[in-house]
């Protein structure tokens, strides 16, 4: 079974910066991964930074939003989605916003969280992955 993908606000606005070593992995997640899911929070998040850092005009904004939620599946936050935030924010010690991505993640079944914001590596209730894409991987037993 494929890993079902769930990408955070970071990707989206490194796939749109000028950020030369960062954009085109971004980019790379985005086009590898077109089932990805995220969530009415990450449209939100990726609206408001690039309006209020001034990184497109708005109507440039409106239509990479139309089109992130065409591409993507979208997943609207919830009520069960809070409470499970409150859930995640106890247990693994994150931030209620990072909280909210991971409950997104989980109930949409998830198994990868690509974010450069939490702790690349671990694993949340033993069925999502969170995944640093711009952290360098080590190749033990390699030479």
């Amino acid at each position: 079974m494929p890993d079902r993908v769930f990408i955070d606000t970071n990707i989206l606005i490194y796939s749109i910066s000028n950020d030369e070593t960062k954009k085109p992995k971004a980019k790379d997640l985005i086009l590898s991964y077109p089932d990805s899911v995220v969530s009415s929070q990450v449209v939100s998040e990726f609206a408001s930074i690039c309006l209020t850092k001034n990184l497109l005009p708005e109507d440039e904004v409106r239509t990479l939003l139309s089109g992130f939620m065409d591409s993507f599946e979208f997943a609207p936050v919830v009520e069960s989605t809070i409470s499970k935030a409150l859930q995640i924010r106890k247990t693994y010690k994150y931030s209620f916003w990072d909280s909210l991505i991971v409950a997104a993640a989980l109930e949409n079944n998830c198994t990868i969280l690509f974010s450069e914001d939490m702790q690349d590596g671990q694993t949340i209730e033993k069925s999502l992955k969170i995944v640093n894409p711009y952290k360098k991987q080590t190749t033990k037993g390699l030479r």
